[in-house]
């Protein structure tokens, strides 16, 4: 969580970055920065890269820079682990792990059993094997349960010469201007062609 944070945080100048809600009202925080020239970036365009393997963290950073209209989010749907576990010890050696608390982001959505919907999808191509595996919180037997909305995750096939990544290959694309999105206007390029 700590390191989610820390990584917002170095690309939003201000701007909520999370909010949790526990069981008990004194376990609510939210998590804001406000930081005059915080952002490394410096405004420059940001893509972010996710699919159905970006998980808890990965999925704070995402959304907290998608809320904050920061970056766009380029890939696959996210996993969908949007609960805060405590271990609690319970004596002899022994402990018991508990949800108490859910991860918001800023707009006030929740990530559980959910995940992070990219502005732009792009699917992966050359899974040697052509079966689809994807994972998702909602997809675990018993998971944590906040309402009927809950979406299914994504592939975590990413093509092991870089050559064949769509996604990143899109974003490079995006970020020279040699391809342009409704999501990515032309004219936000940042990268030397």
């Amino acid at each position: 969580m700590d390191q989610a944070i820390s990584v917002s945080e170095a690309f939003l100048d201000f701007g909520t970055i999370v909010s949790i809600y526990g069981r008990k009202i004194e376990d609510n925080k939210t998590y804001v920065t406000s930081v005059p020239g915080g952002d490394l970036g410096k405004g420059r365009p940001l893509i972010v890269l996710i699919n159905g393997g970006s998980a808890s963290a990965a999925e704070i950073v995402a959304g907290a820079l998608q809320d904050n209209a920061r970056a766009t989010i380029l890939g696959t749907r996210s996993f969908g682990k949007g609960s805060v576990q405590s271990i609690l010890p319970i004596g002899g050696g022994a402990a018991l792990k508990l949800t108490t608390g859910l991860y918001y982001l800023p707009s006030g959505r929740s990530i559980q059993a959910k995940g992070i919907a990219p502005d732009i999808e792009v699917m992966q191509e050359g899974r040697e094997s052509q079966t689809l595996v994807t994972y998702s919180e909602a997809g675990l037997t018993n998971h944590l349960k906040i309402d009927d909305d809950e979406q299914t995750g994504s592939d975590t096939f990413i093509p092991s010469d870089l050559k064949y990544d769509r996604a990143l290959q899109m974003a490079v694309d995006l970020l020279q201007g040699t391809k342009t999105h409704r999501a990515f206007p032309a004219g936000q390029t940042s990268v030397p062609n």
